[in-house]
């Protein structure tokens, strides 16, 4: 399946204004938790700094370790990370942000049990949190706990109803559960609310191209995706499913090779273009294809079948 899923949102504090009216250097390092400015080597310097100054206590040096949390985590050293975020929810226990930031390093490390209980957390302290709720749901769907994920997205656009992520998340429960006009519904949504970001496009695009109707629609989306992010390797896959079933085979071939060449071991690409050439009567190439995916997918017939492809 070759639907996208957005990522988790981190979040954090700048340094309190009373403490950075006469902040050093090093305060303008540790604040960069975006990386905007300065790079993560510095962002950790700088919040080293002010963890060992000693000018900070509580709340405001909470929010250094927090900062070098989320700095240790854009270096994917998430044991460090993760140990920064306890320190900072031992020094503020009501630090919502430093809760979903461990969350979000929880569910890196695939410990979604641990991910949810800190977006608990960081609700119980601040039921408006849209951004808790939205990476909560984010951990359902991991748990496939489809049910729960779905009330975390709805309180999340009840929020913000401009929550491009959410929107973008709901759909893809909504066609795993086979109702694509509802899957569709919340793709459109993603898009109004931000007509730039490339997930929602290849999603509504892959949503079309299962039901059948669309075809054309979901190539218009295929492209849109691919124009706003063109080495897209899952739009590729997307859109050779679309022209598999316009039986345009040589454009499908093409775009199944272009994603086979991003990922070798692409099962779903491969069966694809197994397909087209078989389609196109190229029995040998897509043969090998077929038995290739299969040998790296044993289910990817059905898996096909479920696009409505055979």
């Amino acid at each position: 399946m070759r639907l996208l899923s957005c990522g988790s949102i981190l979040c954090s504090l700048l340094l309190a204004t009373s403490v950075a009216a006469q902040k050093p250097p090093y305060v303008d390092q540790c604040n960069d938790w975006q990386g905007k400015r300065f790079s993560v080597d510095a962002r950790i310097d700088g919040c080293t700094a002010a963890i060992n100054s000693g000018r900070y206590r509580g709340k405001d040096l909470a929010w250094a370790y927090d900062n070098r949390g989320l700095a240790w985590y854009d270096k994917k050293d998430l044991a460090r990370a993760i140990a920064d975020y306890d320190q900072a929810t031992q020094l503020d226990p009501n630090y919502a942000y430093a809760y979903n930031n461990r969350g979000i390093a929880w569910g890196d490390k695939k410990d979604y049990d641990r991910a949810v209980a800190d977006y608990d957390n960081a609700i119980r302290i601040n039921p408006r949190y849209a951004s808790a709720y939205y990476n909560r749901g984010k951990a359902w769907s991991e748990k496939k706990d489809y049910d729960r994920a779905l009330a975390d997205y709805d309180e999340a656009i009840r929020l913000n109803p401009n929550y491009t992520y959410a929107y973008n998340e709901r759909g893809l429960i909504w066609h795993l559960r086979g109702d694509y006009d509802r899957a569709i519904a919340d793709y459109d949504q993603a898009i109004n609310t931000d007509p730039n970001y490339f997930m929602p496009y290849n999603n509504r695009c892959f949503t079309r191209a299962v039901v059948g109707n669309e075809l054309q629609k979901a190539l218009a989306d295929c492209n849109e995706s691919l124009r706003l992010k063109p080495d897209g390797v899952n739009a590729l896959n997307s859109r050779g499913l679309v022209y598999l079933k316009l039986r345009a085979f040589d454009q499908a071939i093409t775009d199944y090779s272009a994603a086979i060449t991003q990922d070798a071991k692409d099962a779903d690409s491969l069966y694809g273009r197994g397909l087209a050439k078989l389609q196109s009567g190229d029995t040998a190439g897509g043969n090998a294809d077929v038995a290739t995916a299969k040998a790296i997918d044993p289910d990817i017939a059905a898996l096909y079948a479920s696009y409505r492809v055979k």
